[in-house]
């Protein structure tokens, strides 16, 4: 298991006060986009993109491939940036901090293993599945209808 940089005590306490870059995992191939069923807080129970916090002094695609490895069991070969997602429906949720990812592409060197203990299920998609977190269905909804041409839900 990774070590944190921070104690939990502390991570609440800093990311409380300021922005917290994220690292978003879009893992890509003919079956769709690889999505995660969180089984923890904040959203828990939604669906959303992998992702996790930006370690201080790690690269963006060394995080990428972290968190791929870490979420879903897989290495991957990381691809072009595809945008930003910023979360303000996890303030209203109670969230404390404000998370903002860079998604980026990114293609699996195997077969998925199986969702960490954040998550409680881990799928292929084609469209935007109900109750995908906000601001990411926006963001896949944008995705499948320009880079993979293969509609809406």
């Amino acid at each position: 298991m990774e070590k944190h940089p921070f104690s939990a005590a502390e991570f609440a306490d800093i990311y409380s006060k300021v922005p917290r870059l994220t690292a978003e995992v879009v893992c890509v191939d003919s079956r769709g986009v690889v999505l995660t069923k969180r089984a923890v807080p904040p959203a828990q129970g939604k669906w959303h993109l992998p992702g996790g916090t930006v370690h201080f002094g790690e690269h963006l695609h060394d995080a990428v491939r972290r968190i791929a490895r870490r979420e879903l069991g897989v290495a991957v070969t990381v691809g072009r940036m595809l945008g930003y997602i910023e979360y303000p429906s996890l303030l209203r949720e109670g969230y404390r901090g404000w998370p903002v990812g860079i998604a980026f592409e990114a293609t699996p060197s195997g077969t998925l293993l199986a969702a960490d203990e954040q998550a409680d299920e881990v799928g292929w998609f084609r469209r935007v599945p109900p109750r995908t977190l906000p601001e990411q269905a926006a963001f896949l909804e944008r995705f499948f209808a320009t880079e993979m041409s293969i509609g809406r839900s």
